[in-house]
């Protein structure tokens, strides 16, 4: 087995998927340690745009403390979930990450930092760029539920690009292009083989949009609206599709783990979120959000960002189908999962159960069955709670069909 970044070799019978180098969690400190001054040369694989202060807000350019050609990887969650990468060595990459941040209205006209924030939200590889931070950054470990974690940080006082960023084509076409709609810009680069983690760059940075329009949108807020924007545009192709049977998913990653039930109907979404605590005796907590054909009209404010994460990585399997259905979704948190990394782990984890085999039934009172066994086998819960108190199967039992009428 060799190391996924280096290819160095690393023990078979080793549960890791980089090298110590590449992993050990003393690079959580290794940044504040590596950089010596003010001045930080490097590759800046991402940029950050903070929500403290809205409608002035801190837009970050992220980048290690030294150079680094594999940058790339700092900023990389889809490449993470296929490699099955860990807690830590995920931890390890993005504490790393200095961010090195400046303050701006959200409608900011004119600004060269943001310029070159901008051009680095663009560029399909990481930036060579010169920084000059007004002090050295004290280490701090920023994470949330919503984004990806990154490192210490400071107040940027210069930068300049120490090379042209590369763009992709259909990149500069669409944000050159002021007349149009940040949904129909996102709806081509996706179509172009865009995902969400480039889109999500764009959006943040106000480099899509009607000109008129085009602000600066939190990291945060921008990671919602892009997983949302992708989930209906699948909504609008999969309502063509013919329904799917009776099917379950099960699997998961990072320690979130997703049970996903469809049944024959139209289109209709509810996830369910519950910490797996160990303890049966415990009170069963939860938190819920659900959509029917109509979808929602107000923000998913229980399950939050999570929600559309989860519904995208469905409909992405839905879409691949061919097939719509009413779909119940249960996402099961371990307490190994004790640091939040961002509903990224939530979209690869979800993703990952749909990819697994198959479970087909010739009726909902055997599926169900099914699904009540595997949690009690897997978490030692009882699902009844969730089935008891689910709107999608309280619609599916009393909603007429037109097949009772034939």
């Amino acid at each position: 087995m060799h190391c996924l970044v280096c290819k160095r070799p690393i023990p078979d019978n080793s549960a890791r998927k980089l090298c110590r180098e590449h992993s050990d969690a003393k690079y959580l400190f290794k940044s504040v340690d590596l950089l010596k001054s003010e001045d930080l040369f490097g590759k800046a694989p991402t940029i950050f745009v903070g929500e403290y202060g809205y409608p002035k807000v801190n837009v970050g350019i992220l980048s290690p403390p030294e150079r680094k050609d594999d940058a790339w990887l700092y900023d990389a969650p889809n490449f993470w979930g296929q490699n099955l990468f860990d807690s830590p060595s995920v931890i390890s990459l993005r504490s790393s990450l200095i961010n090195s941040k400046f303050e701006v209205p959200i409608k900011q006209k004119a600004n060269k930092l943001l310029e070159m924030a901008q051009e680095i939200s663009m560029a399909s590889r990481p930036v060579d760029v010169d920084i000059l931070l007004r002090k050295k950054p004290v280490f701090k470990l920023s994470v949330n539920d919503i984004t990806m974690p990154h490192g210490p940080r400071a107040d940027l006082k210069t930068v300049k690009l120490a090379e042209n960023p590369h763009i992709d084509t259909k990149v500069e076409k669409v944000v050159s292009d002021t007349d149009l709609k940040s949904v129909d810009a996102m709806k081509y680069l996706n179509s172009k083989g865009f995902g969400e983690n480039e889109l999500i760059k764009l959006l943040s940075v106000g480099n899509l949009g009607v000109k008129v329009q085009r602000r600066l949108v939190p990291t945060k807020w921008s990671i919602t609206a892009v997983h949302d924007q992708l989930g209906k545009n699948l909504i609008n192709a999969i309502k063509d599709y013919n329904s799917l049977d009776y099917t379950l998913f099960f699997g998961g990653y990072m320690d979130n783990f997703f049970l996903v039930m469809t049944f024959p109907d139209v289109w209709s979404y509810e996830l369910f979120e519950t910490y797996v605590s160990g303890k049966p005796a415990d009170e069963l907590n939860y938190t819920t959000d659900y959509e029917f054909y109509g979808g929602r009209k107000t923000y998913a404010e229980n399950c939050v960002g999570g929600y559309y994460s989860s519904r995208l990585a469905v409909l992405e399997k839905l879409n691949q189908l061919h097939r719509q259905a009413s779909v119940l979704a249960i996402r099961f948190t371990l307490p190994a999962y004790d640091v939040p990394l961002g509903v990224w782990v939530v979209l690869e984890a979800t993703r990952k159960s749909v990819q697994n085999k198959v479970m087909s039934f010739d009726s909902r009172e055997k599926m169900i069955d099914h699904a009540k066994a595997l949690a009690k086998d897997k978490f030692g819960l009882d699902i009844t709670v969730f089935l008891n108190n689910s709107k999608v199967l309280s619609n599916i039992k009393s909603q007429s069909k037109l097949s009772s009428f034939l």
